[in-house]
């Protein structure tokens, strides 16, 4: 049987990303997301607040930190890694989520943009994580072009509203 270890979470960043470059002169880049967990106490619904550590990786890590400002709402797919050492002869281990894609959701306190005032990107950003690879950039703004128009269908001169066959409602 095969393991799974797939994450998908969407929440607000709780610092700025910190963008750094390993040796090698790949980009990584550290942030925080909380996400808040509905739980019954009582009669009452509390928010339970859960804090996770993001590492983003290579061109993404490059490209997005600039946007990852605290409380800013991402989507995150990725994996669960464990990362272990010693600390003064004790075992340390600390669980971290490697981020494959992110997604710019908007909302949030940086630059005084948010998705009520349509300032924020939305557009995915995706890539290979580590490993590298994928496309990076933004998803395309605009129209979609169309192709040419399919053969058949409506007669000419009728609206969105006209069906070939008429269907009472």
């Amino acid at each position: 049987m095969a393991d799974i270890n797939h994450v998908v979470l969407v929440g607000r960043l709780t610092r700025d990303a910190e963008l750094k470059y390993t040796a090698g002169g790949q980009g990584v880049s550290k942030f925080s997301l909380a996400i808040n967990r509905r739980k019954k106490n009582g009669d009452v619904w509390e928010d339970e607040p859960n804090f996770f550590d993001i590492v983003l990786w290579g061109r993404q890590a490059e490209a997005l930190s600039q946007y990852l400002q605290k409380g800013k709402t991402v989507g995150i797919e990725g994996e669960l890694r464990q990362d272990r050492w010693q600390q003064d002869g004790q075992n340390r281990s600390k669980v971290e989520i490697v981020a494959n894609n992110v997604q710019l959701l908007g909302g949030g306190q940086g630059g005084g943009q948010g998705a009520a005032s349509g300032g924020g990107y939305s557009g995915p950003y995706r890539g290979g994580g580590a490993q590298g690879g994928g496309a990076y950039g933004p998803a395309p703004q605009g129209p979609v072009p169309q192709g040419p128009a399919p053969q058949g269908g409506a007669p000419e001169g009728a609206g969105e509203d006209s069906f070939a066959d008429d269907i009472p409602f």
